[in-house]
């Protein structure tokens, strides 16, 4: 049996900026610091939401390691350190881990379509290089790439592969993952809207968008499931499947930046080519925060 890395609501970070599009850390830990004080189980450092893909390498190195030493373990650091190139994925796993990150996320390789076999690979190249527990990620609709339940039990073999955070929205493979490897491999959901769904196959929690805005409610999903409240975990999730899915009414993480803003953040713009929402989604994510209480 693998000990999870965290259960409960992992922060899908986003990396606030300053105008000129440098990284803004005065901003990002007042973020934190809101993020930890109402019930945060981990921060996810440089991952999807962190707007990683348009980090030059420095900068997602620089970002890691500060936020490490800004956390200074109030809660779990897990950097995300994922790449299409092995290389790559490696250089930043090493370097992570030197900096005392808690675990490591590691999105499949994107745009190269890697084989299963390639995957297994890949996965075994970082694990063999790193000292620090995994959690594969995987989100075929963004990557392009299918991590298939054997392939995920066949790299769970592997002794600091801990978990998956799966986001591909497919109920029945995370039932047959879960089949296949039982403890072996922790499952957390990468889906706001499948939360209590993957609760329900045996999964830890969730890495979440959502907990940019409602982290402590985010938390309390999961943490009435595993307490047995599994009827108020249900009315939580039900409560906030709409917000849920108002933060992917546009290319993730353009709607969570401007709710972040919204609710009175600093978080700034995203890189190009991520660019603003239409008028039109920013008066419905306006509409819905106001329908949470979330601003006036």
């Amino acid at each position: 049996m693998k000990e999870p890395i965290f259960t409960g609501a992992a922060v899908a970070i986003i990396t606030p900026m300053n105008e000129d599009g440098t990284v803004n850390y005065e901003e990002f830990g007042k973020f934190i610091d809101w993020q930890i004080e109402n019930g945060t189980d981990a921060v996810v450092i440089c991952g999807t939401t962190g707007e990683s893909s348009t980090l030059k390498v420095v900068e997602h190195k620089e970002c890691i390691k500060w936020c490490i030493n800004y956390v200074n373990g109030r809660c779990k650091v897990i950097a995300g350190t994922g790449s299409n190139s092995t290389e790559c994925a490696v250089e930043l796993s090493v370097e992570a881990c030197k900096d005392g990150a808690d675990a490591l996320l590691l999105v499949t390789p994107y745009y190269n379509k890697t084989s299963q076999r390639g995957l297994i690979a890949h996965y075994t190249a970082i694990h063999d290089a790193t000292d620090k527990p995994t959690i594969l990620y995987n989100v075929p609709s963004r990557t392009g790439v299918n991590i298939l339940p054997e392939t995920a039990a066949e790299i769970a073999k592997l002794p600091r592969v801990n978990g998956i955070k799966e986001a591909s929205g497919n109920l029945e493979q995370i039932s047959k993952l879960r089949e296949l490897c039982g403890d072996n491999l922790n499952i957390w959901s990468g889906n706001d809207d499948q939360i209590y769904d993957v609760l329900e196959r045996g999964g830890k929690g969730v890495i979440s968008v959502l907990s940019n805005v409602c982290p402590k409610e985010t938390h309390e999903i999961v943490a009435q499931y595993l307490s047995g409240n599994k009827n108020e975990s249900k009315k939580i999730m039900d409560k906030y499947m709409k917000l849920a899915k108002t933060l992917f009414c546009d290319v993730n993480p353009i709607p969570v930046k401007e709710a972040v803003n919204m609710i009175g953040f600093k978080a700034g713009h995203c890189r190009l080519p991520l660019i603003d929402m239409t008028d039109e989604n920013k008066n419905l994510m306006s509409d819905t925060l106001k329908e949470y209480g979330l601003i006036k």
